[in-house]
């Protein structure tokens, strides 16, 4: 789906150029995709974050202003970040007694599922669904010259709402992250939903990967200390 999407959108995306089947050296789906040159968004390749968080944005807006063409919240266009928070409230309830049991005061729990339970009390989202990327972290974004070049890893493309696709910006610095809101003018209770996933997506990371991928525990504790930080400046 993505090589229909591509022309579509203001960045490079992954060019497939050959489909694997499984077999039984291999028995998972695999391909091949055109290499394309950039670097992991960070510090020391985002020249100016504030322009990022812009760039970031009009990619968002152009695939989720892209007509479905059909496609259904069905099959593997499914995910439970298109979905509602509610449904999740067991597994996220789950995560933040292991993260009390294993973060312990590294982290202010209470306050995360204060922001939680927030957003589970406002209103569902009331748009329509749209094209999802799912998984838009800066280790899926390349930087070229300083600036957004490409997005990679569609493995997540799915249908649904779109407030988990906003999720990823409190990985980012504060500057991109307003940048990243202000051009897409998202609403309070937007804004307070995409928290939320940021928080869920971040506690189950910690829970799910806590002896097993400590660097992506640490990431997981990153996100969910910016969230902290944007909260106690108000």
């Amino acid at each position: 789906m993505a090589p229909r999407l591509a022309p579509l959108l203001p960045c490079r995306v992954p060019e497939p150029v050959h489909a694997g089947t499984p077999t039984e050296a291999f028995p998972v789906a695999w391909s091949v995709h055109r290499w394309i040159d950039g670097d992991e968004a960070g510090p020391d390749t985002v020249r100016d974050w504030a322009a990022f968080g812009a760039d970031l944005a009009a990619v968002v807006r152009e695939l989720h202003g892209i007509d479905l063409m059909g496609a259904t919240r069905a099959g593997d266009l499914s995910w439970y970040r298109g979905g509602l928070l509610r449904p999740c409230d067991d597994w996220v309830g789950t995560a933040f007694e292991d993260c009390r049991a294993t973060v312990g005061s590294g982290l202010d729990i209470d306050t995360l599922e204060r922001l939680w339970h927030a957003a589970l009390a406002l209103p569902d989202p009331a748009g329509p669904h749209v094209w999802l990327h799912g998984d838009l972290k800066p280790t899926n974004l390349l930087v070229r010259d300083g600036r957004l070049h490409a997005v990679i890893d569609f493995g997540a493309l799915s249908v649904g709402f779109p407030d988990a696709e906003h999720a990823p910006v409190w990985d980012l610095p504060p500057l991109a992250r307003q940048a990243y809101r202000d051009a897409l003018d998202l609403d309070d209770a937007t804004w307070a939903r995409a928290r939320a996933w940021a928080i869920a997506v971040g506690v189950s990371g910690i829970s799910y990967y806590w002896h097993t991928w400590p660097a992506f525990v640490a990431e997981c504790r990153a996100r969910l200390q910016a969230v902290l930080t944007d909260t106690a400046a108000g």
